[in-house]
């Protein structure tokens, strides 16, 4: 079944996408940028890490299971820097290893499967149309000025 998307989303929003399988990055980046997405491709966490701080983006998708630094540990260093970008976390071992939103620091976990590319058209779709909260220190800033102001 097609998955259709609302026009709400931000146009010409930037993906990161991470995968240390060419096959899995190549076939999510050819349907997200058929959507009218633009991504931005990184075989392991670490050239993610680079692409991230040079770069603007909107979402990150990365699978979990890669050499080096896994998907957990990239959203941790990612976190680090930029609290609000949505986070997409990508296994095949998610109830193997019960990786969750909680236990994983992304907003969405998708277990790879047939339905993985529905899963991830609707989760981007969800979350590039969620405005980005600022980080808990600049709202905790926000709500003393405002009742401030109010007195």
């Amino acid at each position: 079944m097609p998955v259709r998307l609302k026009s709400a989303i931000i146009p010409t929003a930037r993906i990161l996408l991470v995968d240390d399988n060419r096959s899995g990055l190549m076939a999510r980046r050819v349907v997200l940028e058929e959507l009218g997405y633009l991504t931005d491709g990184a075989s392991d966490a670490r050239k993610a890490l680079e692409l991230f701080r040079c770069g603007q983006y909107d979402l990150v998708v990365t699978d979990f299971k890669m050499p080096g630094m896994d998907g957990v540990e990239l959203i941790e260093k990612i976190r680090e820097e930029d609290p609000a970008i949505p986070i997409v976390l990508i296994s095949g071992f998610v109830d193997a290893l019960g990786l969750t939103e909680k236990s994983t620091g992304a907003n969405t976990v998708i277990m790879k499967s047939a339905n993985e590319v529905q899963h991830l058209i609707r989760a981007a779709g969800r979350l590039l149309k969620t405005p980005k909260k600022p980080p808990l220190a600049e709202r905790t800033v926000s709500v003393r000025a405002r009742k401030k102001t109010a007195n």
